[in-house]
């Protein structure tokens, strides 16, 4: 091989590379300061299902129920990764988030039951329900969120968002979402 095409060789390869590590799956990351009143502890969390799902009804989405406790950091880096870029789209304009407190496993223990979520596994636990209440899927996948990629936080929220979409911000059924002005 000449010179010339070995130099070229390397300078494809080191392309190559610079293109793959974009791609790489990087953990999510801990929130800078964490949230102590995440999971509200004075929340009536039962109350706050049957408002997400009103509202989830209304606005045609569904309802994430993130069962978790503040004293897990699990729990705050999923929590950050919900308002991450490619992320807070996703979640806003397809799911009603409710943030159910399990305490130190003895609270909302019915909730968690009811919900299928088996607490047993960790937290955070996530059940998705559709606007009339119906468990969808639950899962203790995220209980170990920090070796999480914000890709499989995108996967798993594509896979159960509604097969429609959320209802338009006119208000009318079907209507095209408006349109900024041009400048």
């Amino acid at each position: 091989m000449t010179p010339r095409k070995t130099l070229w060789s390397l300078a494809l390869l080191a392309c190559a590379l610079a293109a793959g590590a974009q791609w790489k799956k990087v953990p999510l990351q801990a929130p800078t300061q964490i949230n102590p009143q995440l999971y509200r502890a004075d929340a009536n969390a039962a109350e706050e299902i049957n408002r997400a799902l009103v509202t989830a009804g209304k606005q045609r989405k569904r309802v994430l129920l993130d069962f978790g406790g503040n004293w897990c950091i699990d729990c705050h880096i999923l929590e950050n990764a919900f308002h991450q870029p490619r992320i807070a789209p996703l979640l806003n304009e397809n799911f009603v988030v409710v943030h159910v407190d399990v305490g130190r496993y003895d609270k909302n223990l019915d909730l968690a039951k009811k919900y299928h979520v088996d607490l047993e596994k960790g937290v955070p636990s996530l059940a998705v329900l559709n606007a009339r209440g119906n468990v969808l899927y639950a899962t203790v996948d995220f209980e170990r969120a920090r070796v999480m990629s914000e890709d499989d936080v995108i996967a798993f929220l594509e896979k159960w968002k509604p097969p429609y979409p959320s209802k338009p911000k006119s208000g009318l059924p079907g209507a095209p979402p408006p349109v900024a002005p041009k400048k």
